[in-house]
């Protein structure tokens, strides 16, 4: 299968960007470079050393303990490796050798490191909401204007400002700013899909974050005051409809408009 392939670059190449995400979840709420000082222990400060510092297998020979002080190391890193590899090969099963592949693996990238972020310090940075506008840009507009259609691009802006309609007047209500912004990124990319993914993705973000802080309600692990990061379940649902939208939108035609 030509796929296979690609598969297997995808997932090296997520391994490593997985990595690199690890130092922006950690550095980037607390304006650190992502540059200097290179991996280090945060309690000792010691270097990592270089054969410690391979994806998901640098922290199963260390046994989730720095090699100098034996401080735990979470095991979210790994996690977070191993997470970016699998989503980088769904993406490029869904997308295959194709011009839009660059774009969404982007996009998948992004979505990791805002979505474990928010859940950490409620927030969404500017410092990679903001760009990822121009970058999605760079990625897709070429596209559109050679080997696309101009059609995807013009509802990729269309879905963009209806998202940034949507959620600014949502603000009025308390929809955070970092999710105003964040908006209008994911209906770029769902739009460059089609009506339905913009749909289906919107929705199931309300949905998702509608059913998990219920359930957190229910199990008095918060109350109907407390603040809840939203943007994990709109990235969420923007990835559900990446892989499912036309499916689950001729499920929920079908139920509302069933065939005789």
């Amino acid at each position: 299968m030509p796929e296979i392939p690609l598969f297997g670059i995808v997932a090296l190449l997520g391994l490593a960007i997985g990595s690199f995400l690890n130092v922006v979840i950690h550095r980037v709420p607390r304006d650190e470079s992502l540059i200097h000082p290179g991996s280090h222990c945060p309690q000792c400060a010691n270097p990592v050393r270089n054969r410690h510092n391979v994806p998901v297998v640098g922290w199963l020979m260390l046994r989730g303990r720095c090699a100098d002080c034996g401080t735990r190391i979470s095991a979210r890193y790994p996690l977070v490796e191993a997470g970016t590899a699998a989503l980088f090969v769904a993406v490029a099963a869904r997308f295959g050798w194709s011009w839009e592949l660059p774009a969404y693996l982007y996009l998948a990238a992004v979505a990791i490191a805002l979505a474990m972020i928010d859940l950490d310090v409620m927030r969404l940075p500017d410092k990679i909401v903001l760009p990822s506008y121009a970058v999605a840009a760079a990625l897709l507009v070429p596209v559109s204007l050679t080997a696309g259609d101009p059609a995807d691009l013009l509802r990729g802006f269309l879905a963009a400002g209806l998202l940034y309609l949507l959620y600014r007047v949502l603000a009025i209500w308390g929809m955070g700013g970092g999710d105003v912004k964040l908006a209008p990124l994911l209906g770029f990319y769902l739009g460059w899909l089609g009506w339905g993914a913009v749909a289906v993705g919107a929705l199931a973000g309300f949905l998702l974050g509608g059913v998990v802080g219920g359930m957190l309600i229910a199990l008095k692990l918060a109350s109907r005051k407390s603040r809840i990061p939203f943007g994990p379940y709109m990235l969420a649902g923007a990835f559900l409809a990446v892989f499912a939208a036309a499916p689950l939108a001729g499920w929920y035609t079908n139920l509302l408009l069933p065939t005789a």
